[in-house]
């Protein structure tokens, strides 16, 4: 028992390190430079692979399609806040250490008569600078004895809330909003690029790329965030509130709704609403080369990366939210290619 506590304190203490509004503050301020450093990485890294005489098209397609896909999953945080009414705010240090300052000088005033000296400096440290998880681990242990010590150390790094069924939905609004956005700058800037790459063949690649788009939001995106809402309502309306077992029902509604039923649901819709557009109200025999249905692969499935942060923003974790917009940017990408399960010529 001993041992299992003191893994569950090291998860704890893990969890604040990272949670720390200064430190994810800075994750969200790298996350830009991140992607854009990427999108030019991946540019090269597809320009030098292809045939000598493709290498300028590939160049130009494949910097167009990044560069929408990338820009739109920047901007999805602040669209999707403004679409479901909630306030967008942007990073500001000075506001975070002028808090953290007011905080411990406050306490401290009050209190310092039972600190040591190693927790005074750590609290010092914590005003204006990120702690390393030594010196987290310094405080919740110190915290863990004093409860005046654990009511500033939870002021300074929030818990993880369990948010309510009235918040649930919402929360899945904005998370779906965010994914949809990059999906379709994705579709934007593949149609785009093969305008300007290939002028007489692009209209025939674009039933590829709305169909991998509706495939990467639906089977990766979409779905999965209802499947996890309604795992979460469930728990909620049973009022279960330990966060462990919150995860992991809303991790098996994700793998009901997205992993298992998502490719399926979005094939169906690509084959009943999608192809008759595109082939002019042909039958799908008749049109093969945009009829081919979506197989899960590889990537599809380590791209359900997202779907677990999803669940860790529903449980409350500040510090994964900044990934998102890598996570959602990458099916976009995948929908600006058109990709249909290892055709390349799209490119």
């Amino acid at each position: 028992m001993l041992g299992k506590q003191n893994k569950m304190n090291i998860v704890k203490q893990v969890g604040k390190y990272l949670d720390q509004p200064l430190l994810v503050g800075k994750f969200t301020k790298a996350v830009p430079k991140v992607m854009l450093g990427s999108s030019i990485l991946y540019t090269l890294y597809e320009t030098k692979n292809a045939p000598k005489g493709e290498r300028k098209r590939i160049a130009i397609n494949t910097g167009i399609v990044l560069g929408f896909s990338t820009l739109a999953a920047l901007a999805a945080p602040k669209i999707s806040a403004k679409c479901v009414g909630q306030v967008y705010e942007k990073v500001n240090f000075a506001k975070i250490k002028s808090k953290n300052a007011v905080l411990v000088d406050e306490f401290v005033g009050s209190n310092g008569n039972i600190f040591n000296k190693k927790v005074s400096t750590i609290l010092d440290k914590a005003k204006e600078k990120v702690l390393n998880f030594k010196e987290i681990k310094i405080l919740s242990e110190f915290s863990e004895k004093h409860e005046p010590v654990k009511k500033l150390f939870n002021k300074l790094i929030p818990e993880p809330d369990n948010i309510t069924s009235k918040e649930i939905f919402g929360q899945i609004g904005r998370l779906s909003v965010m994914g949809a956005v990059p999906v379709g700058g994705g579709i934007v800037g593949g149609i785009t690029a093969d305008r300007v790459t290939d002028k007489k063949n692009w209209k025939s690649k674009v039933p590829n790329k709305v169909k991998e788009g509706v495939y990467q939001y639906l089977a990766n995106i979409f779905l999965c965030n209802i499947g996890a809402a309604g795992a979460l309502s469930i728990m909620e309306s049973r009022n279960i509130k330990s966060k462990s077992a919150r995860a992991i029902a809303m991790v098996s509604g994700i793998m009901a709704t997205g992993v298992i039923g998502g490719s399926s649901i979005a094939n169906y819709i690509s084959k009943k609403a999608i192809n008759p557009i595109f082939d002019k109200q042909k039958k799908c025999k008749e049109a093969k080369k945009i009829c081919p249905e979506r197989k899960p692969e590889l990537l599809d499935i380590c791209l359900h990366t997202d779907d677990i942060a999803t669940v860790a923003v529903m449980s409350g974790l500040k510090w994964i939210e900044p990934a998102l917009p890598i996570l959602y940017g990458i099916s976009g990408y995948r929908a600006g290619i058109g990709y249909r399960n290892g055709d390349e010529s799209k490119k």
